[in-house]
């Protein structure tokens, strides 16, 4: 989830540019500022000069420097966010330390029984060329073949036809698997700030 941060504003004037201060939350900064730009693209969209984070090109790790400067946090960011000259420069500091789950395993199976027989029945699945795309899916080969040259003579592209056991009657889940995070585990949290473009 990412927090919108503000503090005095200070606003920068640059062609085409505006300054911008966000706070996120991850494992590490880099994930945070990942999830900070795709929460920013989310809400903004592709746009190469929406004035968000997510214009910015990665990010420089400022923490070291705040904690040796004495300063407060918004003093450190008014002060630093001068040096974010150019669109795309986008600095990070650590406010909250992450602490990583220590436990020797990090995730709980759930085995999931169905009373009764699966049925288990062979179809014959027809594929675009890049094998990625179910185009049908036929009891037959004649039947797949017929509808594969359909889609090759309309598209020009070629198809694939392959056999596939598929399972017609059951569940096909048999386990789920779920994270077992820590007591001890804390996310990090992060303000990132600098200059995008607009």
């Amino acid at each position: 989830m990412l927090l919108y941060y503000i503090v005095k504003p200070k606003k920068i004037i640059i062609m085409g540019a505006c300054d911008f201060r966000n706070k996120s939350r991850g494992a590490s900064m880099s994930e945070a500022y990942r999830s900070a730009v795709d929460e920013a693209i989310s809400e903004y969209g592709h746009d190469s000069y929406n004035g968000t984070i997510s214009t910015t090109n990665g990010f420089r790790d400022l923490t070291s420097e705040f904690k040796r400067s004495g300063l407060s946090l918004h003093e450190f960011i008014d002060k630093n966010i001068d040096k974010a000259q150019k669109r795309g420069s986008c600095f990070g500091i650590c406010i909250k330390e992450p602490k990583a789950n220590t436990n020797k395993i990090k995730s709980q199976v759930t085995n999931i029984v169905e009373k009764g027989t699966k049925k288990w029945v062979l179809k014959y699945v027809v594929y675009d060329r890049y094998m990625d795309n179910e185009i049908a899916s036929k009891d037959t080969k004649g039947e797949a073949v017929k509808k594969a040259r359909e889609y090759t003579e309309k598209t020009q592209e070629r198809t694939y036809v392959v056999m596939k056991k598929v399972l017609e009657k059951g569940n096909p889940k048999v386990a789920e698997i779920n994270y077992k995070g820590s007591s001890n585990e804390v996310i990090g949290e992060y303000i990132f700030f600098g200059i995008a473009a607009e």
